[in-house]
This record gives structure tokens, sequence and C-alpha cells, in this order.
């Protein structure tokens, strides 16, 4: 079999969402179809190992992918492209656009918007923090700027990069993909009646400067004050400023720890477990470039509350009720339509439902791959 050799610089992929994309395109892809002879992935072994065993998929794994932060990065400074015109690649594709990597021809997806931001720069002062953010701009602008071709989630993303990096002269738009188990799944309660329960509010994030958990929490103690009988579950756990203004906030509103629960990170396989177990789900997020977490509660058909701010009402559509994340009342007023209107609640379950429909890793891979090969064809 002759074809495209493609590389795949995963180095860098660490969060859950970036882990999540490469196996969900690697998984559905397929070669033939795009003209593809093999495919060499260099990432850490976790990662690695999860991803699917194929005659074509040749896994690489550099130690110094195991080590700290700068053996990373030197590896890639150094290494990268070396080892892929060693294993005969013909473009190379970055699933992180905080790149060095050198090679040519080369495509970019971009994954984060953070150092985009005005408003979430503002959260980190002018310490480490944001000096890191900027270096990550730059980095990121350069790497934009001189690839062959750029991949972005949302038409939003590539709006504001672009005001940042300029127009950029050949881009693809390609939405996340959702999980077969997450379609499958269905939330497991009716909605309580006549108080035999509570309503159990969901929001999966860590918590983080512009996710405003401390708002949500907030605005769930304002719905138990008017009366209605509501939980919050955090799933992601969190660290820093944030996690401080999360505590502060859980010690005022719930010091009894009657009505908030904040859970560690999960591993996504699990959490189609509790979306189905949630009666409604929101999402306070100021910034994202797409919003897998609200999609993957989209595909199970809860009712959602979400922020009206970045590329989200992109995903969400008129899936949902939108709200200020900076305003506890505002997000409270939305959780209390869902709650007080049952038309709405169960329309909005099968309209985010349907929306999700639109996002198959199926579809993701054969747009992300067709993508790939039309950036080599065109330059070779």
């Amino acid at each position: 079999m002759s074809g495209v050799v493609i590389g795949i610089d995963a180095s860098r992929n660490r969060s859950g969402g970036a882990k999540a994309h490469l196996i969900g395109i690697l998984a559905e892809v397929d070669p033939l179809r795009h003209g593809i002879q093999e495919i060499h992935v260099w990432a850490s072994k976790s990662l690695l190992d999860a991803l699917p065993d194929r005659l074509w998929l040749i896994k690489h794994a550099p130690k110094a992918l195991e080590k700290g932060l700068i053996h990373q990065l030197f590896w890639q400074i150094i290494s990268m492209t070396p080892e892929a015109v060693a294993a005969g690649c013909d473009i190379v594709f970055t699933t992180d656009a905080s790149t060095f990597c050198r090679f040519s021809p080369m495509v970019v997806l971009s994954q984060d918007l953070l150092s985009y931001d005005p408003g979430v720069m503002r959260y980190f002062g002018y310490g480490k923090a944001r000096l890191r953010l900027l270096v990550i701009l730059a980095l990121q602008n350069w790497a934009f700027r001189r690839a062959d071709g750029v991949i972005f989630l949302t038409h939003y993303a590539a709006k504001v990069v672009q005001q940042s990096c300029g127009l950029l002269p050949r881009i693809a738009y390609i939405g996340h993909g959702v999980g077969e188990a997450f379609r499958q799944a269905g939330p497991l309660q009716h909605w309580p009646v006549s108080g035999n329960r509570p309503i159990r509010c969901l929001y999966v994030s860590n918590a983080a400067m512009y996710k405003h958990q401390w708002f949500v929490v907030r605005a769930i103690e304002a719905l138990r004050k008017s009366g209605h009988n509501i939980t919050l579950t955090l799933v992601g756990g969190g660290k820093g400023r944030a996690q401080k203004l999360l505590n502060e906030q859980i010690a005022a509103s719930d010091p009894d720890g009657v009505f908030v629960e904040q859970l560690d990170f999960v591993p996504q396989q699990e959490l189609p477990g509790y979306l189905v177990n949630a009666d409604l789900f929101v999402f306070a997020s100021s910034c994202e470039t797409f919003g897998i977490t609200l999609l993957e509660a989209m595909a199970v058909g809860l009712p959602i509350g979400c922020s009206k701010l970045s590329s989200l009402p992109e995903t969400l559509q008129d899936g949902g009720v939108y709200f200020d994340p900076k305003d506890y009342i505002s997000i409270a007023a939305s959780i209390e339509q869902i709650i007080s209107n049952p038309e709405l609640r169960r329309s909005l379950g099968r309209r985010g439902k349907d929306i999700s429909q639109q996002y198959s890793w199926a579809r993701c891979a054969d747009e992300t791959w067709e993508f790939i090969t039309d950036t080599y064809k065109r330059i070779k």
C-alpha cells in the first residue's frame, strides 16, 4: 500500500479534551479512504496506551515525554522534526498549537483560547501565570503563521485567533465529536415531583478563574432560599486562586455541607454515570474553544443552563437557557426557568440531543484527515 505518511505531534497533549480528540479521530479514521499509508504518533506512554492498535498506526514514546516540561520542550525543539523525517513523514499534524515543531509541511489544531481573551488575562494579574500566557500567545501565533493549514473547533475561535495573528490563508472549522457512551445514556431519574428528592444540578469542569463556580454556588443558594429543593455537584477538582474563591463561597453559602458537593477529576469514561444521575446541567465558563463537556451533557439529553459568552452559543445553539456567568442572579434566573417550566426543560433536552447528533467522531475524523491530506496534496 502506498500513500501519504502522516506524523502526529501529540507530545503536549495533557488535558482530557485533547486526549479524547486524538483518540476519537484515530479510532474512526479509514486510511484507504484518505490515501493514508501510515500514521506515526509521538506522545506520552499513557496516551499511546489509550490509542487503538492498528497495523498502520506506529506509536513512538520518547523518554523525554515522561519527564518535566523543560525536557518535553527540548525534545520538541531538537528531536521531533528529525524523528518525523526518519519515519518518512510527508506532513505533520500537531495537536497543540503551543508547539516548537519546525517540520514542514504542517497542520496545526487550535484548542486553547485563554491567551487570546483579555477578560481571562485580567484574572492572572502581572505575575508568572500572566507571563506564561503571553509566551503561549506568541508561540501559538508563530505556529499558526508558519503552518500550511489550521483547524479551528469553532468559527468563534477562528475569529478571535485571527484578530491577533492576522488572517490565515488555509483554515477549516471542525468541531469535536462525542462518544457513543454519552449518546446511549439518558437521565435515569424522572424529574422530582412534590419534593420527593432534591433537583440535582451538575457542573463538570475544573475550578478556574474563568469557570466561575463560586457564582454558581451563590445561584444555587439563592434558589434554595426562594423555595427550590436543589443541590449542586461540581466535578473536576481545582487549585489556586479559583479553588480558594470556591472554598470561601461554599463556606459562606453551605457551611454544613447540605447542598454543595465538589469532586476531584473524574476520568472521561466515568462521566456518563454522573450525567445520567443529574436532572439539569450548568456550564458557566467565559472562555472556551468549543465546550466538550457541554456537548457531552447535550448528548445525554439534559436540560442546560449555559454561559452566553465565548464559543458556547455556537455549540449549544438554541438548546439551552443562557446567562451571564459573572452574575449569580442571572444564573439563578436561567436555572429557575428550567425548574419552573416542564415543557421547556423537555424541549431543551430533546433539542440539545438533536444538535449533538451533528458532532460524531466519525464526522470529525473524516473532515480532519481529509483536510490534512488535501493540504499535503496542494503543496506537494
